[in-house]
């Protein structure tokens, strides 16, 4: 991908705008108004070869703009992001709860990529894959755009091998160990991702460690996998406010976090050796 126009700036890179096509400041102020708007008059919007877009400006559709957004108020979250490895390529987190990944929605500064490249002076940190808000454990950032793709492919590729650890109440609908396979669906606007009829995409072995606890390996990535299996087999995991029932959680609530840790991930490194990272966090009962 073409390096933008606009450096990172406090942690955030520019936000990239794909046009419908013709005069360039006309089109951005009919789609965003004034504030947009100041942004031309300012200077503070780019072509992506580097010029400033003005009153002139003429751009075929399917072009793009840089600019800086404008952030939200967030909710600070009040946890720290400890680093459990660093080396030239890749910083591994050891990621809170309640803190995303990356900017998404209304979650922008307060995301662990930002965050880091702010503590680190990084600002080329970009996250090989995701983890949920809710959960926290384990997450791998490269360092350079150089090696950015080649350890986004390890994990795109289903190569990292996962552990999870969960806390969960009920009893589990089958005999454990168990795996879980089905066909999980997370549609635009829906809050819960769902199991519906088709094909398996998604499989997780479910591990009873007692107590209460569970040991659970993902050998799919889908988006609220763990969440939606466990709430599936009848133990859905404590603290988890969308499955099996959605809960309205206040956004500076902090105090029930979901009881899921992405505890150990291994992964053969692209550029050399066998890494494996454990997370040195643990599930605890909140009040307890």
């Amino acid at each position: 991908m073409r390096i933008p126009p606009l450096p990172v700036r406090d942690g955030l890179g520019p936000a990239r705008l794909r046009l419908v096509g013709g005069p360039v400041a006309a089109e951005l102020r009919a789609r965003f108004g004034a504030v947009m708007a100041t942004k031309i008059a300012a200077g503070e919007v780019l072509c992506a070869d580097g010029a400033v877009v003005d009153e002139t400006t003429v751009l075929p559709s399917g072009a793009c703009v840089f600019f800086y957004r404008d952030l939200p108020d967030e909710v600070p979250v009040p946890f720290e992001i400890p680093v459990l490895y660093r080396d030239e390529n890749i910083v591994v987190a050891d990621k809170p709860h309640f803190l995303a990944t990356m900017p998404r929605g209304r979650h922008v500064a307060q995301t662990a990529l930002v965050q880091l490249r702010r503590q680190l002076d990084l600002p080329e940190l970009s996250p090989a894959h995701r983890l949920d808000r809710l959960t926290a454990g384990v997450l791998v950032f490269t360092t350079r755009r150089e090696v950015r793709g080649t350890y986004q492919s390890v994990f795109a590729r289903g190569e990292a091998h996962k552990t999870y650890l969960a806390r969960a109440h009920g009893v589990a609908a089958v005999p454990l160990p168990a795996v879980r396979r089905s066909r999980i669906v997370k549609r635009r606007g829906s809050l819960q991702a769902v199991e519906e009829p088709g094909p398996p995409n998604a499989e997780t072995l479910v591990e009873p460690l007692g107590g209460g606890y569970y040991r659970l390996t993902p050998r799919t990535g889908r988006t609220h996998q763990l969440r939606v299996h466990m709430a599936a087999l009848g133990l859905p995991i404590a603290g988890d406010p969308l499955y099996p029932d959605v809960v309205d959680v206040a956004a500076d609530d902090f105090s029930t976090p979901l009881q899921l840790l992405a505890h150990t991930l291994e992964f053969d490194d692209p550029l050399g050796g066998r890494r494996r990272f454990v997370s040195r966090r643990t599930l605890v009962v909140p009040g307890g």
